[in-house]
Protein backbone atom coordinates (compact mmCIF):
# COMPACT_ATOMS: atom_id res chain seq x y z
CA UNK A 1 0.00 0.00 0.00
CA UNK A 2 2.81 2.31 0.61
CA UNK A 3 4.37 1.76 -2.71
CA UNK A 4 0.93 2.85 -4.22
CA UNK A 5 0.80 5.35 -2.05
CA UNK A 6 3.76 6.78 -2.90
CA UNK A 7 2.93 6.31 -6.62
CA UNK A 8 -0.21 7.86 -6.26
CA UNK A 9 1.17 11.17 -4.54
CA UNK A 10 3.70 11.79 -7.53
CA UNK A 11 1.88 11.54 -10.36
CA UNK A 12 -0.85 14.16 -8.40
CA UNK A 13 1.64 16.45 -7.53
CA UNK A 14 3.24 16.40 -11.20
CA UNK A 15 0.02 16.33 -13.10
CA UNK A 16 0.72 18.67 -15.61
CA UNK A 17 3.34 16.75 -17.06
CA UNK A 18 1.90 13.45 -16.28
CA UNK A 19 -0.76 14.39 -18.27
CA UNK A 20 1.52 16.00 -21.04
CA UNK A 21 3.39 12.70 -20.94
CA UNK A 22 0.81 10.00 -20.96
CA UNK A 23 -0.76 12.22 -23.75
CA UNK A 24 2.28 11.64 -25.91
CA UNK A 25 1.94 7.95 -25.61
CA UNK A 26 -1.31 8.02 -26.43
CA UNK A 27 -0.30 9.65 -29.36
CA UNK A 28 1.80 7.13 -30.40
CA UNK A 29 -0.02 4.45 -29.55
CA UNK A 30 -2.69 5.24 -31.49
CA UNK A 31 -1.13 6.10 -34.37
CA UNK A 32 0.85 2.85 -34.18
CA UNK A 33 -2.46 0.67 -34.03
CA UNK A 34 -3.99 3.06 -36.51
CA UNK A 35 -1.59 2.61 -39.32
CA UNK A 36 -1.00 -1.07 -38.72
CA UNK A 37 -5.10 -1.93 -38.50
CA UNK A 38 -5.67 0.16 -41.52
CA UNK A 39 -2.62 -1.72 -43.59
CA UNK A 40 -4.01 -5.14 -42.56
CA UNK A 41 -7.66 -4.17 -42.93
CA UNK A 42 -7.57 -2.39 -46.04
CA UNK A 43 -4.97 -5.47 -48.09
CA UNK A 44 -7.05 -8.31 -46.58
CA UNK A 45 -10.48 -6.54 -47.87
CA UNK A 46 -8.65 -5.40 -51.00
CA UNK A 47 -7.83 -9.03 -51.97
CA UNK A 48 -10.44 -10.51 -51.21
CA UNK A 49 -13.23 -7.86 -52.45
CA UNK A 50 -13.92 -9.67 -56.17
CA UNK A 51 -17.41 -9.05 -55.79
CA UNK A 52 -17.85 -12.92 -56.88
CA UNK A 53 -15.58 -13.09 -60.11
CA UNK A 54 -12.70 -14.85 -60.98
CA UNK A 55 -11.43 -13.16 -64.14
CA UNK A 56 -12.15 -9.49 -66.13
CA UNK A 57 -11.39 -9.83 -69.70
CA UNK A 58 -11.10 -6.31 -70.98
CA UNK A 59 -9.36 -4.38 -73.72
CA UNK A 60 -5.84 -4.92 -74.33
CA UNK A 61 -3.44 -2.64 -71.58
CA UNK A 62 -2.92 -3.13 -68.02
CA UNK A 63 -4.43 -6.33 -65.26
CA UNK A 64 -4.23 -4.23 -62.50
CA UNK A 65 -6.08 -1.25 -64.43
CA UNK A 66 -9.16 -3.56 -65.54
CA UNK A 67 -9.15 -4.75 -62.31
CA UNK A 68 -9.46 -0.99 -60.46
CA UNK A 69 -12.02 -0.30 -63.56
CA UNK A 70 -14.56 -3.42 -63.36
CA UNK A 71 -14.24 -4.53 -60.08
CA UNK A 72 -13.21 -1.47 -57.78
CA UNK A 73 -14.85 1.28 -60.08
CA UNK A 74 -11.81 3.44 -59.66
CA UNK A 75 -10.02 3.70 -62.87
CA UNK A 76 -10.78 4.43 -66.34
CA UNK A 77 -11.53 2.10 -68.90
CA UNK A 78 -8.65 0.83 -70.45
CA UNK A 79 -10.84 1.02 -73.66
CA UNK A 80 -13.61 -1.15 -75.25
CA UNK A 81 -14.36 -4.44 -76.26
CA UNK A 82 -16.44 -6.17 -79.27
CA UNK A 83 -19.79 -7.72 -78.59
CA UNK A 84 -18.42 -10.64 -80.58
CA UNK A 85 -15.87 -10.67 -77.86
CA UNK A 86 -18.32 -10.83 -74.95
CA UNK A 87 -20.34 -13.65 -76.98
CA UNK A 88 -16.86 -15.87 -77.40
CA UNK A 89 -15.75 -15.57 -73.67
CA UNK A 90 -19.71 -16.29 -72.55
CA UNK A 91 -20.01 -19.21 -74.76
CA UNK A 92 -16.61 -20.86 -73.34
CA UNK A 93 -17.00 -24.33 -71.88
CA UNK A 94 -14.91 -23.40 -68.84
CA UNK A 95 -17.07 -20.00 -68.45
CA UNK A 96 -19.62 -20.51 -65.30
CA UNK A 97 -21.01 -16.85 -65.78
CA UNK A 98 -20.10 -13.97 -67.99
CA UNK A 99 -21.30 -10.48 -67.18
CA UNK A 100 -20.84 -7.58 -68.97
CA UNK A 101 -20.82 -3.86 -68.03
CA UNK A 102 -20.09 -0.42 -69.99
CA UNK A 103 -18.92 2.80 -67.91
CA UNK A 104 -18.30 6.23 -69.11
CA UNK A 105 -21.14 8.53 -66.93
CA UNK A 106 -21.99 9.83 -63.61
CA UNK A 107 -24.06 11.12 -61.18
CA UNK A 108 -22.66 14.10 -59.81
CA UNK A 109 -19.40 11.96 -59.00
CA UNK A 110 -21.09 8.61 -58.50
CA UNK A 111 -20.43 6.26 -61.90
CA UNK A 112 -23.07 4.57 -63.69
CA UNK A 113 -22.24 1.21 -65.27
CA UNK A 114 -24.32 -0.35 -67.35
CA UNK A 115 -25.22 -3.72 -67.29
CA UNK A 116 -27.53 -6.45 -67.30
CA UNK A 117 -29.82 -7.83 -64.54
CA UNK A 118 -28.28 -11.58 -64.49
CA UNK A 119 -25.35 -9.53 -62.06
CA UNK A 120 -28.20 -8.71 -59.59
CA UNK A 121 -30.11 -12.24 -59.94
CA UNK A 122 -27.19 -15.10 -60.25
CA UNK A 123 -24.24 -13.61 -59.49
CA UNK A 124 -23.22 -14.47 -55.62
CA UNK A 125 -20.95 -11.84 -54.30
CA UNK A 126 -20.22 -14.36 -51.69
CA UNK A 127 -20.67 -18.16 -50.81
CA UNK A 128 -24.77 -17.50 -50.17
CA UNK A 129 -24.58 -14.09 -50.89
CA UNK A 130 -26.63 -11.88 -53.63
CA UNK A 131 -27.64 -9.40 -54.12
CA UNK A 132 -30.76 -7.79 -52.52
CA UNK A 133 -33.31 -5.01 -52.25
CA UNK A 134 -33.61 -3.15 -49.59
CA UNK A 135 -36.31 -0.75 -51.88
CA UNK A 136 -38.26 -0.94 -55.16
CA UNK A 137 -37.65 -3.23 -57.98
CA UNK A 138 -34.96 -4.28 -60.52
CA UNK A 139 -34.38 -2.21 -63.90
CA UNK A 140 -36.15 -3.55 -66.72
CA UNK A 141 -33.51 -3.83 -69.41
CA UNK A 142 -34.89 -1.78 -72.09
CA UNK A 143 -35.99 1.21 -69.82
CA UNK A 144 -34.57 4.64 -68.69
CA UNK A 145 -34.12 3.14 -64.87
CA UNK A 146 -31.23 2.46 -62.46
CA UNK A 147 -31.23 0.61 -59.36
CA UNK A 148 -28.90 2.95 -56.67
CA UNK A 149 -26.07 1.03 -54.56
CA UNK A 150 -27.06 1.84 -51.02
CA UNK A 151 -23.82 4.31 -50.14
CA UNK A 152 -24.49 6.54 -53.31
CA UNK A 153 -28.58 6.58 -52.53
CA UNK A 154 -27.48 7.67 -49.45
CA UNK A 155 -25.06 9.83 -50.39
CA UNK A 156 -27.25 11.35 -52.81
CA UNK A 157 -30.26 11.36 -51.31
CA UNK A 158 -32.06 8.82 -53.80
CA UNK A 159 -34.81 6.60 -53.33
CA UNK A 160 -36.64 4.78 -55.36
CA UNK A 161 -39.35 6.84 -57.98
CA UNK A 162 -36.84 9.54 -58.01
CA UNK A 163 -35.58 10.79 -61.01
CA UNK A 164 -32.03 11.90 -62.71
CA UNK A 165 -29.91 13.11 -65.59
CA UNK A 166 -26.66 11.25 -66.00
CA UNK A 167 -23.57 13.37 -66.60
CA UNK A 168 -20.97 12.51 -69.18
CA UNK A 169 -17.74 11.16 -68.26
CA UNK A 170 -16.40 9.71 -65.02
CA UNK A 171 -15.71 13.16 -63.41
CA UNK A 172 -18.71 15.75 -62.60
CA UNK A 173 -19.27 18.53 -64.86
CA UNK A 174 -22.59 20.23 -64.79
CA UNK A 175 -22.45 21.52 -68.42
CA UNK A 176 -22.09 18.13 -69.67
CA UNK A 177 -25.36 16.65 -68.86
CA UNK A 178 -27.45 14.28 -70.64
CA UNK A 179 -30.49 14.72 -71.69
CA UNK A 180 -31.84 11.27 -71.13
CA UNK A 181 -33.75 10.77 -67.66
CA UNK A 182 -33.45 7.75 -65.83
CA UNK A 183 -35.72 6.65 -62.89
CA UNK A 184 -34.65 5.22 -59.73
CA UNK A 185 -36.28 1.39 -59.82
CA UNK A 186 -34.47 0.29 -56.62
CA UNK A 187 -32.59 1.43 -54.46
CA UNK A 188 -30.17 -2.08 -52.84
CA UNK A 189 -29.35 -3.54 -49.20
CA UNK A 190 -25.29 -2.37 -48.22
CA UNK A 191 -23.30 -5.11 -49.64
CA UNK A 192 -20.20 -3.36 -48.21
CA UNK A 193 -18.12 -3.94 -51.30
CA UNK A 194 -17.38 -0.97 -54.18
CA UNK A 195 -20.95 -2.17 -55.57
CA UNK A 196 -22.35 0.26 -53.22
CA UNK A 197 -21.29 3.17 -54.77
CA UNK A 198 -22.42 2.39 -57.93
CA UNK A 199 -25.52 3.63 -59.99
CA UNK A 200 -26.71 0.24 -62.41
CA UNK A 201 -28.51 1.11 -65.46
CA UNK A 202 -29.15 -1.18 -68.35
CA UNK A 203 -26.24 -1.98 -70.42
CA UNK A 204 -27.93 -0.34 -72.99
CA UNK A 205 -28.69 2.72 -71.86
CA UNK A 206 -24.86 3.28 -71.46
CA UNK A 207 -24.28 1.93 -75.10
CA UNK A 208 -26.79 3.93 -76.77
CA UNK A 209 -27.04 7.24 -74.50
CA UNK A 210 -26.63 10.71 -76.50
CA UNK A 211 -23.12 11.97 -76.94
CA UNK A 212 -21.68 8.76 -77.14
CA UNK A 213 -19.84 7.50 -80.32
CA UNK A 214 -22.70 5.52 -82.32
CA UNK A 215 -19.94 3.32 -83.86
CA UNK A 216 -19.57 1.84 -80.47
CA UNK A 217 -23.17 1.11 -79.75
CA UNK A 218 -22.92 -2.63 -79.20
CA UNK A 219 -19.23 -2.12 -77.21
CA UNK A 220 -18.69 -3.05 -73.56
CA UNK A 221 -15.95 -1.73 -71.31
CA UNK A 222 -15.63 -5.32 -69.81
CA UNK A 223 -16.83 -8.96 -68.39
CA UNK A 224 -16.54 -9.98 -65.49
CA UNK A 225 -16.26 -14.16 -65.18
CA UNK A 226 -16.87 -16.65 -62.85
CA UNK A 227 -14.98 -19.76 -64.05
CA UNK A 228 -16.31 -23.65 -63.39
CA UNK A 229 -13.30 -24.41 -61.91
CA UNK A 230 -9.90 -22.50 -60.78
CA UNK A 231 -7.53 -24.34 -63.48
CA UNK A 232 -9.56 -22.63 -66.54
CA UNK A 233 -8.20 -19.37 -65.30
CA UNK A 234 -4.35 -20.58 -66.52
CA UNK A 235 -5.92 -21.95 -70.05
CA UNK A 236 -7.81 -18.72 -70.83
CA UNK A 237 -4.49 -16.65 -69.76
CA UNK A 238 -2.47 -18.58 -72.47
CA UNK A 239 -5.31 -18.25 -74.77
CA UNK A 240 -6.08 -14.14 -74.52
CA UNK A 241 -3.03 -12.59 -72.85
CA UNK A 242 0.13 -15.15 -74.08
CA UNK A 243 -0.95 -16.13 -77.82
CA UNK A 244 -3.41 -13.36 -78.56
CA UNK A 245 -2.65 -9.50 -79.05
CA UNK A 246 -6.06 -7.85 -78.91
CA UNK A 247 -7.49 -8.69 -75.12
CA UNK A 248 -6.35 -8.76 -71.79
CA UNK A 249 -7.78 -11.30 -69.17
CA UNK A 250 -6.81 -10.67 -65.43
CA UNK A 251 -6.80 -13.26 -63.27
CA UNK A 252 -6.57 -14.44 -60.51
CA UNK A 253 -8.25 -10.56 -59.36
CA UNK A 254 -6.93 -11.28 -56.16
CA UNK A 255 -3.39 -11.53 -56.91
CA UNK A 256 -3.41 -8.91 -59.18
CA UNK A 257 -4.54 -6.57 -56.43
CA UNK A 258 -1.80 -7.76 -54.09
CA UNK A 259 0.84 -6.66 -56.69
CA UNK A 260 -0.48 -3.14 -56.15
CA UNK A 261 0.23 -3.52 -51.99
CA UNK A 262 3.49 -5.00 -52.72
CA UNK A 263 4.00 -1.85 -54.95
CA UNK A 264 3.50 0.59 -52.32
CA UNK A 265 4.56 -1.08 -49.23
CA UNK A 266 7.25 1.00 -49.20
CA UNK A 267 4.70 3.78 -48.10
CA UNK A 268 3.55 1.10 -45.04
CA UNK A 269 7.20 0.82 -43.94
CA UNK A 270 7.43 4.43 -43.69
CA UNK A 271 4.57 4.72 -42.12
CA UNK A 272 5.06 1.84 -39.48
CA UNK A 273 8.69 3.88 -39.01
CA UNK A 274 6.71 7.00 -37.77
CA UNK A 275 4.51 5.32 -35.50
CA UNK A 276 7.52 3.63 -33.94
CA UNK A 277 9.79 7.17 -34.15
CA UNK A 278 6.82 8.63 -31.95
CA UNK A 279 6.85 5.54 -29.90
CA UNK A 280 10.43 6.24 -29.28
CA UNK A 281 9.84 9.76 -28.24
CA UNK A 282 6.78 9.25 -26.19
CA UNK A 283 9.26 7.23 -24.12
CA UNK A 284 12.40 9.51 -23.75
CA UNK A 285 9.02 12.07 -22.87
CA UNK A 286 8.53 9.50 -19.56
CA UNK A 287 12.66 9.16 -18.98
CA UNK A 288 13.20 13.30 -19.08
CA UNK A 289 9.77 13.77 -17.05
CA UNK A 290 11.16 11.73 -14.24
CA UNK A 291 14.16 12.41 -14.33
CA UNK A 292 13.93 15.98 -14.52
CA UNK A 293 12.16 16.01 -11.46
CA UNK A 294 14.35 14.00 -9.12
CA UNK A 295 16.32 17.25 -8.27
CA UNK A 296 12.75 18.66 -7.04
CA UNK A 297 12.01 14.43 -4.85
CA UNK A 298 15.45 14.49 -3.23
CA UNK A 299 14.28 16.08 0.01
CA UNK A 300 11.21 14.11 -0.25
CA UNK A 301 12.93 10.68 -0.97
CA UNK A 302 15.53 11.24 1.44
CA UNK A 303 12.91 11.59 4.16
CA UNK A 304 11.24 8.59 2.84
CA UNK A 305 14.40 6.53 3.68
CA UNK A 306 14.58 8.11 6.96
CA UNK A 307 11.62 6.95 8.03
CA UNK A 308 12.33 3.65 7.03
CA UNK A 309 11.59 2.94 3.56
CA UNK A 310 14.10 0.77 1.92
CA UNK A 311 16.02 1.64 -1.54
CA UNK A 312 14.24 -1.04 -3.63
CA UNK A 313 11.10 0.42 -2.39
CA UNK A 314 11.98 4.05 -3.72
CA UNK A 315 13.14 2.41 -6.58
CA UNK A 316 10.14 0.51 -7.68
CA UNK A 317 8.18 3.40 -6.57
CA UNK A 318 10.06 5.56 -9.48
CA UNK A 319 9.93 2.69 -12.12
CA UNK A 320 5.99 2.28 -11.03
CA UNK A 321 5.37 5.67 -11.70
CA UNK A 322 6.79 5.18 -15.12
CA UNK A 323 4.49 2.12 -15.66
CA UNK A 324 1.49 3.64 -14.52
CA UNK A 325 1.92 6.42 -16.99
CA UNK A 326 2.46 4.35 -19.78
CA UNK A 327 -0.54 2.50 -18.60
CA UNK A 328 -2.78 5.89 -18.66
CA UNK A 329 -1.27 6.43 -22.16
CA UNK A 330 -1.70 3.31 -23.55
CA UNK A 331 -5.04 3.04 -22.37
CA UNK A 332 -6.34 6.30 -23.77
CA UNK A 333 -3.91 5.33 -26.89
CA UNK A 334 -6.97 2.85 -27.74
CA UNK A 335 -9.18 5.87 -27.90
CA UNK A 336 -7.19 7.71 -30.01
CA UNK A 337 -6.77 4.74 -32.36
CA UNK A 338 -10.65 3.97 -32.38
CA UNK A 339 -10.73 7.87 -33.71
CA UNK A 340 -8.08 7.58 -36.02
CA UNK A 341 -9.33 4.88 -37.52
CA UNK A 342 -12.88 5.37 -37.90
CA UNK A 343 -11.74 8.93 -40.08
CA UNK A 344 -9.61 6.85 -42.13
CA UNK A 345 -12.26 3.75 -42.47
CA UNK A 346 -14.98 5.98 -43.28
CA UNK A 347 -12.63 8.43 -46.16
CA UNK A 348 -11.45 5.04 -47.72
CA UNK A 349 -15.35 3.84 -47.95
CA UNK A 350 -15.99 6.97 -49.58
CA UNK A 351 -13.78 6.60 -52.03
CA UNK A 352 -13.37 2.96 -53.03
CA UNK A 353 -16.64 1.35 -51.32
CA UNK A 354 -14.39 -1.32 -48.93
CA UNK A 355 -15.27 -1.25 -45.32
CA UNK A 356 -12.69 -1.40 -42.79
CA UNK A 357 -14.28 -2.27 -39.31
CA UNK A 358 -13.30 -1.15 -35.93
CA UNK A 359 -14.81 -4.54 -34.53
CA UNK A 360 -12.22 -6.58 -36.43
CA UNK A 361 -9.54 -7.97 -33.92
CA UNK A 362 -5.88 -8.40 -34.09
CA UNK A 363 -3.14 -9.36 -32.06
CA UNK A 364 -1.58 -6.01 -31.89
CA UNK A 365 -4.32 -4.48 -30.22
CA UNK A 366 -2.93 -6.30 -27.27
CA UNK A 367 0.60 -6.29 -27.97
CA UNK A 368 1.03 -2.45 -28.84
CA UNK A 369 -0.24 -1.25 -25.76
CA UNK A 370 1.65 -3.73 -23.45
CA UNK A 371 4.74 -3.03 -25.59
CA UNK A 372 4.25 0.59 -24.86
CA UNK A 373 3.94 0.55 -21.29
CA UNK A 374 7.27 -2.17 -21.05
CA UNK A 375 9.06 0.86 -23.23
CA UNK A 376 7.83 3.39 -20.56
CA UNK A 377 9.52 0.75 -17.89
CA UNK A 378 12.55 0.78 -19.36
CA UNK A 379 12.66 4.56 -19.72
CA UNK A 380 12.03 5.05 -15.60
CA UNK A 381 14.97 2.41 -15.39
CA UNK A 382 17.29 5.69 -15.15
CA UNK A 383 15.61 7.84 -13.01
CA UNK A 384 14.71 4.81 -11.06
CA UNK A 385 18.28 4.43 -10.21
CA UNK A 386 19.30 7.72 -9.67
CA UNK A 387 16.35 7.41 -6.78
CA UNK A 388 17.85 4.51 -5.81
CA UNK A 389 21.66 6.16 -5.07
CA UNK A 390 19.92 9.14 -3.47
CA UNK A 391 22.12 10.11 -0.30
CA UNK A 392 20.16 10.46 2.95
CA UNK A 393 23.05 12.13 5.18
CA UNK A 394 24.02 14.39 2.29
CA UNK A 395 20.72 15.20 1.45
CA UNK A 396 19.04 16.00 4.60
CA UNK A 397 22.12 17.40 5.99
CA UNK A 398 21.42 21.13 7.61
CA UNK A 399 22.93 23.87 4.69
CA UNK A 400 25.35 26.38 6.44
Amino acid sequence: MTLWLIIYRSLRQHALSTVVTAGSIALACGLLLCVWMVKTQSQAAFTSANAGFDAVLGARGSKLQLVLNAIFHLEASPGNLAWSDFETIRRHPAVKTAIPIAVGDNLRGYRLVGTVPELFETVELAPGKKFTLAAGRLFAPAAHEAVAGSFAAARLGLKAGDTFHPFHGLTFDENNRHAETYTVAGVLAPTNSPADRVIWIPLAGVQTMGGHDPRTATDVSAVLIQLRAPTAGFMLDLMYNKQGNRLTLAYPVGAIIAELFQKIAWFDRVLELVAYLVALVAAGAVLASIYNSMSARRRDIAILRALGARRRTIFGAVLGEAVAIGTLGSVTGLAVYAGLFSIVAEVIRAQTGVVLSLATWHPVLWQAPVGMVALCALGGVVPALKAYRIPVADTLAPVS
